[in-house]
C-alpha cells in the first residue's frame, strides 16, 4: 500500500466521519485565499489613499470594549458552521466553496479599487477587555474595511445551513442570532461601520445565489476532485462521491 493510500485509509477511518476529505480541502483553501486577499491587499495598497466612510450615524454608536469577546469568539462559530456545511454533501459543499471563493475575489477588487480606513478610539485602561482591543488594533490595521469579511463570513455561516434538512431549526435560529451579534460587535469595537456590514451581507447573499443557481461550481468540483484524489487516493474520492451523491 502506497503512502497516499495509507493516509487516505487512515483519514477515512478516523476523521471522515467528522468532515469529508473534500470538505477539509475546501476549508484549507478557503482559509488560505482569505489570508492572501486580506493581508496581501493590505500590503499592496499600504501607500495608497484610504477613504473613510464614517457617517454621523456611525459616530453615535458608542465604543463598548466588552464586545471584543464576541468579535474574537466568532472564529469558533466560523469553524463549526463551515464544517457543518461541508457535511451537507459533496455538491452543496462545492457550491458553498464556490460562493466563498467568489466573495473573496470580489473583496479583493474592493480592497484595491476603494481602500478604506477609519479613526479608532483611544483605548484607556489595563483591564482584560482593553488589552484585547488594544492587541486587535495593533495586529489588525484599520484598513480593508469595506466590505466587512467578518460580517460576510458570519452571514455565510447562517445562509449555508439556512435550508438544510439535517440541521435543527433551533440551531438555524441560533446561527442567525450569532451572525447578527457578530455584526454588531464590529460596530461597538469600532472595527467597521454600517456600510461595511451591508456590503458584507449583500456580497454573501449574491455569491451564494449565483453558486446555487448556476453550474459554476462544477469548475471548482473538477479541480478539487483532482486534488482530493492526489492527496487522499482515488478510492477515497470515489467512496465519498458514492456516499454523498
Amino acid at each position: 500500500m502506497t503512502e497516499k493510500k495509507k493516509f487516505g485509509h487512515w483519514y477515512q477511518e478516523h476523521l471522515a466521519k467528522w468532515i469529508p476529505a473534500y470538505g477539509l480541502l475546501t476549508l484549507i483553501t478557503g482559509f488560505t485565499l482569505n489570508s492572501v486577499v486580506y493581508w496581501g491587499t493590505q500590503q499592496l495598497m499600504a501607500s495608497s489613499y484610504h477613504y473613510d466612510f464614517t457617517t454621523s450615524l456611525d459616530r453615535k454608536v458608542p465604543f463598548v470594549k466588552e464586545w471584543i469577546v464576541i468579535y474574537i469568539g466568532c472564529y469558533i462559530f466560523w469553524v463549526i458552521n463551515y464544517i457543518l456545511i461541508a457535511r451537507e454533501g459533496k455538491e452543496k459543499c462545492y457550491r458553498f466553496a464556490t460562493a466563498d471563493i467568489m466573495s473573496r475575489l470580489i473583496c479583493a477588487v474592493f480592497f484595491i479599487i476603494i481602500p478604506t480606513t477609519n479613526v479608532r478610539p483611544i483605548v484607556a485602561g489595563s483591564d482584560v477587555f482593553s488589552s484585547l482591543v488594544s492587541n486587535i488594533y495593533r495586529i489588525d490595521s484599520a484598513t480593508n474595511l469595506f466590505p466587512s469579511i467578518h460580517c460576510m463570513v458570519s452571514w455565510f455561516c447562517f445562509i449555508g445551513i439556512r435550508k438544510s434538512k439535517k440541521i435543527p431549526v433551533w440551531y438555524k435560529i441560533a446561527s442567525c442570532a450569532i451572525a447578527v451579534t457578530i455584526c454588531l460587535s464590529t460596530q461597538f469595537t469600532k472595527q467597521h461601520y454600517m456600510i461595511d456590514i451591508a456590503g458584507g451581507i449583500l456580497i454573501a447573499e449574491v455569491c451564494f445565489f449565483i453558486a446555487n443557481h448556476t453550474g459554476l461550481y462544477r469548475y471548482i468540483e473538477f479541480i478539487y476532485d483532482k486534488i482530493v484524489g492526489k492527496i487522499f487516493g482515488a478510492k477515497v474520492e470515489n467512496d465519498e462521491e458514492k456516499k454523498y451523491n
